[in-house]
């Protein structure tokens, strides 16, 4: 029997008409024209290239900044990716599966994956049958942390006080409580635009390392990939917009 994917994987999807009273090529914006699927819309637009980052960048969003938090820097300086589960003619473009390795300039390495894992910290499932988390792992263990709950290789690493000097951040319980509060105050919030902007960009250079199939290098200061095959990989920092919805739509 075939191993099902950790990833969302579907297809070939039917074509069937626009629903009456929806502006599908509104809906579309400025991505380019495609043909309309019901698998397009909705919650399911996350896995299509066009729209979203699949799995790379759904719940890699959340846990890279988590890691980036953890390694400290604003962003790696290499990445190369490949997929390990295509996907099917005609249906999800973003891949089922894939694995990505990426190097910070403080020596650490960083491996992001969706793949089927037996190991009980290795996996990335959801409700779906898959682990989502992060595992740090260091000279002295590991610890494994997500939404639901945190651990370790030996527990004391969970009960040992932080020394004085340790970085500590402000906590939020309510993450919408804390966006609104922040309006009518203009402080910034627990986690400032800043900070999201360099976590969600790291799904992106896997992304584009995926694209190319190249082991790139980057400088996350200029935000730029250098090296070999950058000019390949600066090309999809940006993307053309289809009009009229471009920048025009809202001069």
């Amino acid at each position: 029997m075939p191993r099902k994917p950790a990833g969302i994987r579907g297809g070939p999807f039917q074509k069937v008409p626009v629903p009456d009273g929806f502006n599908y090529d509104f809906w579309l914006g400025q991505t380019p024209a495609a043909q309309y699927y019901t698998e397009r819309c909705h919650s399911t637009f996350r896995w299509w290239f066009a729209y979203a980052g699949g799995p790379v960048t759904d719940w890699g969003a959340h846990h890279n900044d988590i890691a980036r938090w953890g390694i400290g820097l604003d962003g790696p300086i290499s990445v190369e990716a490949r997929v390990i589960t295509p996907p099917l003619p005609d249906g999800y473009t973003t891949p089922g599966e894939f694995e990505a390795t990426l190097n910070w300039a403080n020596g650490v390495t960083q491996i992001v994956k969706t793949t089927v894992d037996d190991s009980p910290f290795g996996a990335v499932i959801n409700e779906k049958g898959q682990r989502n988390g992060v595992k740090f792992i260091g000279t002295d263990g590991w610890i494994w942390v997500n939404r639901d709950e945190i651990t370790a290789s030996d527990k004391e690493l969970l009960h040992t006080p932080l020394p004085d000097n340790a970085i500590r951040l402000e906590v939020s319980n309510d993450h919408m409580g804390n966006f609104f509060n922040c309006v009518r105050s203009r402080k910034d919030p627990v986690a400032r635009i800043e900070t999201g902007h360099r976590s969600a960009c790291i799904g992106h250079l896997i992304i584009i390392a995926l694209w190319t199939g190249r082991k790139l290098q980057w400088d996350p200061e200029k935000e730029v990939f250098t090296g070999d095959g950058a000019d390949e990989a600066n090309v999809h920092l940006s993307r053309p917009m289809r009009a009229p919805y471009d920048y025009s739509f809202v001069g």
